[in-house]
C-alpha cells in the first residue's frame, strides 16, 4: 500500500518587502502604521479567541500574512479592514475544517494508551491503522509529528519552540510541516480502515 500525499504548493515566505508594502498601507508614517498593526493584530486575536480558536495566535499571523501577500501580487483592496476581516473569517473557517480532522486522529492516536486486552476489535483495527500508517514515515517526520502533539496548553508551545530549533526551522514552518504530515497520517488511517473522506 502507498502512503497517500496531497499535493503540495510552493510555500509563500513573508519578506520584508512585503510586510514594507503592507505596513504602508496602514499608514504612511512608519511608526503611526506599526502602531495601526499591532492594533490590528490585537484585534484578530480576540476575534479568534472570541470563536474559540486553541491557536488565535497561529491564525492572526497567518491572516495578516495572506493579507500582505495579496498586498505583494498588486491586489486592489479599497476598504483594507473589511478586507483583513474577510480573510479572518476564511482563516477561521478553514480552522474549524483542521480542528474536526485533529479530533479524529486524536481519537485514534488516545487508542494506543488501552491495554490490548481491553480492546474490542474495531479499537484494535484502529490502533493497528495508525501503527502501520506512523510506519510508513521516515523517522524525522514519525518523530515530528509525534512530538509536536505531545504536550497540552503552555507546555506545549515551549516544547514546539524547542522542536523547532532542533530541527533548525521556525515554529511557523514547523507548524506547516506537523499539520501537512498529520493530513497524510489522518488520509492513510481512514484508507487503511476503508472509511472514505468527505
Amino acid at each position: 500500500m502507498e502512503f497517500p500525499t496531497t499535493p503540495t504548493k510552493k510555500e509563500w515566505v513573508l519578506t520584508k518587502e512585503a510586510f514594507d508594502s503592507f505596513l504602508a498601507r496602514l499608514d504612511r508614517d512608519r511608526d503611526r502604521a506599526g502602531e495601526k498593526y499591532e492594533s490590528v493584530r490585537l484585534k484578530l486575536l480576540k476575534y479568534f479567541q472570541w470563536r474559540g480558536s486553541d491557536s488565535s495566535d497561529a491564525e492572526a499571523d497567518e491572516t495578516l500574512n495572506r493579507v500582505a501577500r495579496r498586498i505583494e501580487e498588486g491586489e486592489n483592496v479599497y476598504n483594507l479592514n473589511g478586507y483583513i476581516y474577510g480573510v479572518a473569517k476564511m482563516v477561521y473557517a478553514e480552522g474549524l475544517k483542521l480542528r474536526s480532522r485533529k479530533q479524529g486522529l486524536d481519537e485514534a492516536s488516545d487508542l494506543e494508551a488501552k491495554p490490548v486486552e481491553e480492546e474490542d476489535p474495531e479499537v484494535a483495527e484502529r490502533r493497528t491503522c495508525l501503527e502501520r500508517c506512523l510506519g510508513y514515515l521516515s523517522d524525522e517526520d514519525r518523530e515530528t509529528i509525534l512530538e509536536y502533539y505531545q504536550f497540552e496548553k503552555g507546555n506545549k508551545i515551549e516544547h514546539r519552540k524547542k522542536l523547532a530549533a532542533r530541527f533548525g526551522i521556525s515554529p511557523n514552518a514547523l507548524r506547516i510541516k506537523a499539520h501537512r504530515k498529520r493530513v497524510n497520517l489522518e488520509a492513510c488511517v481512514r484508507e487503511c480502515l476503508g472509511v472514505s473522506c468527505s
